[in-house]
This record gives C-alpha cells, structure tokens and sequence, in this order.
C-alpha cells in the first residue's frame, strides 16, 4: 500500500511542470497580437500565453471559445459561410499553421515560428495544469472505443484530473433529441474545459449552435486531439510542425483522406494571398513616403548664397 502511495506521489511531481525552466511570456494582450491574415483576424499567441488565458478565464467563472485557424479552415469558410459566425464569436483564434505565420512574417506582421499553436503544442502544459489544479475536462467527439480509451490513460496519468467523455456519433442537428441529450450531459459533468473533437467544421458549428446552452466553461475546437490521447492516429514528431511540415507526415499516413485538403484546397486561396500581398506593399510605400517627407521637412534649410 505503501509503495503505491510512492509511486503516485512521484507520478504527480513528474507532471508537475513548475520544476522545469520556463520562457518568458507575456501575460497581458496587446493590439498587435491579432491581426488580420487573409481576410481573417488571428491571435500571434505563444502556447503559454494561451494557456494563461485559460487559466484566469477558469478563475473568472466565465465562458470562452478558443478557435483555431489553417489552411483547411480558411477554405472551409467559402464553402461554409455560416461558420464565420464561429470565429466572430471566439476569445481567441490560434494559428494551427507553420505556413501562415512565415506568410504574416513576410507581411510585416508580428509574427514568430512559436507563434504557432495547437493542442499537440500545449498538450503536455495543459494536463499538468489540470492535473495540479484538478480542472474538469470533458472531451465531446470521436469514437466511442477510442475516446474511452483516452479517458482512462489520462486518468491513470493525471489523477488529479477529473475527465469525462462523449462519442460524436450523435444526431448533432439543433433541436434533436440526441443533440439535447448530449448538452444535458456537459451541463451535468460542468467542466471548466470543453473539448469538442468532430472534425471541421462540424465541431465549430456545433459549438456555435449550442454555444447559449452550454455551461460556463473554456471550449476548445481541438479535431482528433484525444485519437492522439489514445494512440490511433500517428503523432507527428513535434520539430516536424515548427518546420512547417506536419502536413506530409500526415499526408502520409493518410493520403486518402488529406490528398484534396493539402494539395488542392489551398490554391482557392491564391486570391487572398495576393490581396494581402498587395495590401502590405502598398502599406509600406505609403509609410517609406511619410518617413521622407517628414525627413524633408525637418531638413535644415540650405543657406543663401
């Protein structure tokens, strides 16, 4: 009894992160953290500052949304206009995409390769602040096998942790009777994490459409964050996505399923690229003009001959 009373103990300061060096983050938000990327606004948010603000919107009692934005995302919305609703609505919209940072980067915008955020980034921080905080997580999505078998690795893993779990096979249309049901189960667990795992933009707009319904908590569009928990479905290395290449891992592993979303989708983005292309030049000869002219008059005058 004894020796399983040890080795919980030193499985709980394992994952307990305070031990660990930290970098330095900023804990309050600033204008030019979101800015605008093909026609969206985004968050230049680091994984730490993300969780920051989980962490006092938890304090706070209040209720969230955490959006995430790719290259899948943004041309999901001109197929799916209504879910821009969504991500009007979010507190704060990561950056899912190595890519569009090195784009906002070459736009002049204030953005950096760890400004990249999602939740294969945080993970490891997050379940060690719910471990130590004993947060409620509830993970709605996936497959009834796969999403219980997350569950009990993470509980074996974060005792501390209370989390529960509901399969996204589920008439999600509003007003069902299965819908309802689902919502009566968040409201009943009353988590102060949500994570809905559908798949876009399912999981946007279920949360959109059930957002006033559901209980005061930070809700999370995370996709197959907890297949991951389980181990059915292959996890890239992590350098892989501060390289930017995520994508062809997964591409391999699933070429099926990712070919269109990766090799074709993105090019219904080339007008957007361009605007913003345009919008910066232009931007920046209209302020190298500015600088000259106040250059030119606060010259000193020639003297007369």
């Amino acid at each position: 009894m004894a020796d399983a009373a040890h080795a919980l103990t030193d499985a709980i300061l394992a994952d307990d992160r305070r031990t660990e060096p930290r970098r330095p983050f900023r804990k309050a938000r600033r204008s030019r953290e979101r800015v605008r990327l093909l026609g969206q606004t985004v968050d230049l948010v680091r994984p730490e500052e993300v969780l920051h603000h989980v962490e006092t919107w938890i304090a706070e009692g209040r209720k969230a949304v955490v959006a995430n934005h790719n290259l899948n995302s943004l041309a999901l919305l001109r197929k799916h206009p209504e879910l821009q609703g969504f991500f009007d609505r979010a507190d704060l919209v990561e950056v899912d995409s190595t890519p569009l940072i090195h784009f906002a980067k070459m736009l002049g915008l204030h953005g950096r390769a760890f400004h990249r955020c999602t939740y294969l980034d945080w993970r490891e921080h997050f379940w060690s602040l719910t471990n130590r905080n004993g947060w409620r997580v509830m993970y709605v999505g996936g497959a009834p096998d796969v999403v219980e078998t997350a569950r009990l690795r993470l509980s074996q893993l974060h005792p501390r942790a209370s989390i529960a779990v509901r399969d996204g096979y589920f008439d999600a249309a509003p007003g069902s009777t299965e819908n309802a049901a689902v919502v009566e189960q968040v409201r009943a667990f009353a988590p102060d994490i949500l994570f809905v795992g559908m798949g876009m933009p399912r999981q946007e707009l279920w949360i959109l459409n059930n957002l006033e319904a559901l209980p005061n908590c930070v809700i999370f569009s995370v996709g197959a964050a907890f297949d991951y928990e389980a181990g059915a479905q292959a996890e890239a290395p992590r350098w892989m996505g501060r390289w930017g290449v995520e994508w062809l891992f997964r591409l391999v592993h699933d070429p099926k399923r990712l070919a269109r979303r990766y090799l074709i989708e993105p090019w219904s983005l080339s007008g957007l690229i361009a605007r913003d292309i345009v919008t910066a030049v232009r931007t920046r000869m209209g302020r190298q003009a500015d600088s000259d002219r106040v250059e030119s008059d606060t010259r000193s005058p020639r003297p007369a001959a």
